[in-house]
């Protein structure tokens, strides 16, 4: 295929799945905004007038950049995931690899797509986040760059997930018993400072931690990690994800029988 020929069938993957998830906007988009109002209003509203300040803020403008992190994870995750394997599933997978189309193209196709999901419920949690508390971005392109980074990284993750999956509850494991526990003890909720020695530790193990710490400084300004390492980690496991996914692709692992 020539370049332009990829481009635009790059274009067509992307343009299918932003128009999936917004067809179905009242189960892609609107639970998620919903959720995260939740989170606002007990986490934010009544529980954090019972905390105090936390990190030299109040306790709401503390979580919210954590609150937006995990949005945009789940759903940049959750898009990729359902989406490849029910291509997968209906065998309609099948035509694209048989097709001229570089391995590439497709991979990237369906990455910027949960991408897209992923950024646009960011979006739409800070907008809601303006009603509880007052944000200002200290460092933009930090804010940026940690966004698009984190989005493709498990966009990258849902679509290995979706590979190795066999059936639809392969595809809610690792979402239950692996993300969701990352992501609450990454340091959504609370400082790090507030935690021992030894638990203090064993967090840092946690990936989300460096995502949601690099955003809240993108934010705030404040940070329980080194920013700049924590935007190196993101992008080597991003591109260690890329190329595994590519290569997993490439080998048919989980379509060609």
């Amino acid at each position: 295929m020539t370049p332009r020929q990829q481009w635009i069938a790059f274009l067509t993957i992307v343009i299918k799945e932003v128009r999936r998830f917004v067809r179905i906007w009242p189960q892609t988009l609107l639970p998620p905004a919903i959720t995260m109002t939740l989170y606002f209003v007990i986490f934010g509203n009544l529980v954090g007038s019972r905390i105090g300040d936390m990190g030299g803020f109040d306790y709401m403008q503390y979580i919210v950049p954590g609150l937006i992190m995990m949005s945009v994870i789940q759903n940049s995750y959750g898009n990729v995931v359902s989406s490849f394997f029910s291509t997968k599933f209906q065998h309609s997978i099948e035509e694209m690899l048989v097709s001229p189309m570089p391995s590439h193209v497709i991979l990237t196709g369906y990455i910027v797509g949960g991408m897209a999901r992923g950024i646009m419920v960011g979006v739409i949690v800070s907008i809601l986040s303006l009603f509880f508390t007052h944000l200002t971005m200290q460092h933009v392109w930090i804010t940026v760059a940690t966004v698009i980074m984190t989005s493709a990284l498990f966009s990258l993750g849902g679509f290995i997930n979706a590979i190795f999956a066999n059936n639809f509850d392969d595809v809610s494991i690792i979402p239950n018993f692996v993300l969701t526990p990352l992501t609450y003890l990454g340091g959504v909720f609370y400082s790090l400072d507030l935690l021992s020695d030894f638990w203090r530790t064993l967090t840092l193990v946690n990936p989300i931690v460096y995502m949601v710490n690099a955003f809240r400084y993108g934010i705030l300004g404040v940070s329980d990690v080194n920013v700049y390492a924590s935007l190196g980690a993101i992008f080597a496991f991003t591109t260690v994800f890329y190329l595994l996914a590519l290569w997993l692709l490439q080998r048919g692992t989980g379509i060609r029988g």
